[in-house]
């Protein structure tokens, strides 16, 4: 069983900034590839970065240049650091994550949500 779960977020001021983090505890093999998603009320969940295990990194078009994702793999943690926020960044942030766990004994890709944390942009 793989258990996420993302801290930090909360409410900040336009043009500040937010950092939050989304570790992974449990049994699996290895984490391959960690996500940043969100959603804002009545809209669809959108992926917001993406960072692979040999580090590559993709940004949503909205959040290019503003937002940058790490990862930590001695932690099982990844990062999401967010700049000049904006109201239209205000939604509830989830990470997740590809994982290989072993399944009747062979070894499988599945992924693995958080519950999801809150994130507001206002003055």
């Amino acid at each position: 069983q793989v258990h996420v779960a993302e801290s930090g977020g909360g409410l900040v001021q336009p043009g500040g900034s937010l950092g939050v983090s989304c570790t992974a505890s449990g049994t699996f093999f290895r984490i391959n590839t960690m996500n940043w998603y969100r959603q804002a009320p009545g809209k669809q969940r959108e992926l917001v970065a993406e960072i692979n295990s040999d580090s590559s990194e993709k940004y949503g078009d909205s959040v290019k240049g503003r937002f940058t994702i790490s990862r930590d793999n001695s932690k099982n943690t990844v990062y999401l650091q967010m700049n000049n926020l904006r109201a239209e960044d205000t939604a509830v942030y989830y990470c997740q994550f590809a994982a290989e766990v072993y399944t009747i004994g062979r070894l499988s890709e599945r992924g693995y949500w958080g519950q999801g944390i809150q994130v507001t942009v206002s003055s």
